[in-house]
């Protein structure tokens, strides 16, 4: 898990250190930079879910019990974080007040699980998460490129679209894609 989190997030720093980007697309040019940072980031990815999958059905080092209540807090503050998300691709008010609605949900979404897990695993993975997107969040600001041209951004009628989409997405989770591939149901349980 450790060695998926130090690639997947490893990519998305070399992203944020934009000399070292600018130089790489000079040196292999914008098409293998952009294969080579997806294959790399999907072998990260698969390699933190096989190792956190490994660690929970081996190796399970418990830090701290969470109270019960915090279970339901974090399923509260996903639906947020699936909306945040949402937002991020269909572009309204809510793109234009988070600024960057894609790292605040994955802010959101690793304090969620933060609240309601306290393993050692889980500590590890979603405090990485939370400390990527805050590292991430705070070198947007200080970046001086703009990224290319603006991207439109529609109003409160695509913010009706983001919930709705993020409301589904939530439940689409929560009832189907947190238990069967992750093993923990997340409503009724």
């Amino acid at each position: 898990m450790i060695s998926g989190l130090v690639l997947f997030l490893g990519t998305h720093v070399v992203t944020t250190k934009r000399g070292m980007r600018t130089q790489l697309i000079a040196r292999h040019g914008e098409g293998v930079y952009k294969v080579a940072y997806s294959v790399v980031s999907v072998i990260g990815l698969a390699l933190i879910v096989w190792g956190f999958a490994s660690y929970r059905a081996t190796g399970w080092i418990n830090v701290w019990t969470p109270p019960a209540f915090m279970k339901h807090i974090s399923v509260g503050l996903m639906l947020f974080a699936v909306i945040m998300l949402a937002s991020a691709y269909i572009r309204g008010r809510i793109y234009t007040t988070l600024k960057h609605p894609m790292l605040a949900a994955i802010k959101l979404w690793a304090v969620a699980h933060l609240l309601s897990n306290g393993d050692l695993g889980s500590i590890i993975l979603f405090g990485s998460f939370l400390a990527w997107a805050v590292f991430d969040r705070i070198s947007l600001k200080r970046r001086s490129d703009a990224g290319g041209p603006p991207i439109p951004v529609g109003g409160i009628g695509n913010d009706a679209i983001a919930v709705a989409v993020g409301i589904v997405a939530y439940l689409a989770l929560g009832y189907a894609f947190h238990p069967v591939v992750i093993g923990v149901p997340v409503f009724g349980a």
